[in-house]
Order: C-alpha cells, then structure tokens, then sequence
C-alpha cells in the first residue's frame, strides 16, 4: 500500500499522519499547528516543524541526512497544492486546508506569539533582511518578542560561526526558532546541530523572512489558492528556481506511477 495512517501527534490525538510516497504528512491545518508548538511550549519539550513540497519530494530521494532529518521531526505538514493533489490522486485523505505555507501561515503564528509572550529567533537570508522583517513583523503584532541573524554562516558542525550563532540563540532563549536558510541547508543544519539549539519549536521557515521584508514579492493569494503559486514564483527568482518547477517534477511524476503501479500489483483497485 502507498497510503497508511499512522498515529498523530502525542497532544493532538485526532490528527492523523499518513504515508505518501516514501515520506510521512501529518493532517495538519494552522490551528492544529499553533496548537501543536503550544503544548511544546507548555511541556517545555523540544520539537522540529518540518514540511513537504514536491521539491522535497525529489531531495527525500537523493539525500540521505534530509531523510534522516525528516525521520526524527515529530511534525511535518504539506507546503504545496501540488502534494495536496497528488494525495487525491493516491486517496489520501488531505484537504485543501492541509496546505499550510508560511505565507500564510507566519501571521497568526506570530499573532499568538505576541499574545502569549513567545520569544521567537529567526534564522536566515541575507544580513539585514531579518532585522528589516523583525521590524516589520513587530510593528504588526505589537509585543512581538523576535531577534534574529543571517544565514550566510560556516554550516559546519562545530565551526566557529555555527558556535556563535547557538551561543546567540541560546542567550535569547526563543519558544520558536524560525530557520529560514532554504533546503536542504536548513534542514541540515538543524539535523547537525539539534542537541545544541535551545528552542521549544524548531521550524523550517524557507524564505518566510524574505516574503515579510519585501525581497522577493509575495504570490497572489488566489494564485496559491488555484495551485499556480509556483509559476509566480518561477517568474520572480527564473535563475534559482527553474530546476525546482520545471525539471524536478518530472522525477515525482515516476514517484507516483510507480505507486499506482504497486497498488495494480497488489490488487487494490
């Protein structure tokens, strides 16, 4: 079978997580989310927020340590009409509303942050983008408690800028840290380091910290809605995303007729 639900979350005992071509979802919505990092908070517990596009579809594939990094997060949510789609198409039973991107999501995350005095660490883009997105971010959700720091850093474990910028995070002791330094490199570094950062959520937040500070344009909501979000942003970064969108789906295409030839074989109609 390419389809098996598989328990939920240990505090959200009615959201379900299901396997979809090699990788696990969870059922989750943004409410379940916020409340998923809440009950981290409150349990003082550690937890990684991963998410799955079909870029990470094709990676999962081809690197072994994103696997492993996927492996030990204890919540992965869809970040993609497309997987949404092609869970349909395998009868997996995601909605529309399972589709959480920061795009949305990155405002009632912090709205609640702000209400609940969560200190949040953004980590990565370029030096000034985060300082220009805290700010804006602040200014938005006044009482907002937010630092962060560049992503152009030595990765490496047990390098001295990957010491300093724990050292960092550490001082500021966020509930959440947000890193944004794209995949894999963030998932990597997160998965090198996890023992050393000291957060309560731990979330892979792409180019979230762009999108808030302007630097690359936010995607209409409608398009996101209508499933065409990636052609807009296709448009806006064509050198560094041409692979993504118009190469690596070809890859997951196989992905899929190899599942649906799987279920022919084992007779589920």
């Amino acid at each position: 079978m390419c389809v098996s639900a598989i328990g939920g979350a240990p505090s959200i005992p009615d959201t379900p997580v299901y396997e979809m071509l090699g990788i696990r979802i969870g059922a989750y919505d943004i409410a379940r989310l916020n409340a998923r990092i809440a009950a981290a908070i409150a349990r003082d517990e550690q937890i990684i927020v991963a998410n799955h596009n079909l870029h990470s579809l094709y990676l999962h594939a081809h690197d072994p340590k994103l696997r492993a990094f996927h492996a030990a997060a204890e919540v992965t949510h869809a970040d993609g009409m497309s997987l949404i789609a092609l869970a349909r198409l395998l009868r997996v039973p995601l909605e529309r509303r399972h589709r959480v991107t920061y795009v949305d999501w990155l405002g009632p995350l912090m709205q609640d942050a702000a209400r609940r005095g969560w200190r949040v660490f953004a980590l990565g883009g370029r030096p000034g983008v985060v300082e220009a997105a805290a700010a804006r971010l602040q200014a938005e959700h006044p009482g907002l408690a937010i630092e962060g720091a560049h992503g152009y850093f030595e990765l490496a474990a047990g390098s001295a800028a990957s010491t300093a910028v724990l050292a960092r995070i550490a001082a500021f002791r966020p509930h959440l840290l947000l890193v944004g330094m794209g995949m894999p490199r963030q998932e990597h570094w997160v998965y090198d380091h996890r023992a050393a950062i000291r957060a309560n959520a731990i979330l892979m937040a792409g180019a979230a910290m762009d999108y808030v500070a302007g630097v690359i344009p936010t995607p209409p909501r409608r398009a996101a809605a209508a499933g065409f979000e990636w052609l807009w942003r296709l448009a806006a970064e064509p050198r560094r995303l041409w692979r993504r969108y118009l190469v690596e789906p070809w890859f997951v295409v196989g992905l899929v007729l190899a599942a649906w030839m799987g279920r022919r074989r084992g007779g589920d109609a």
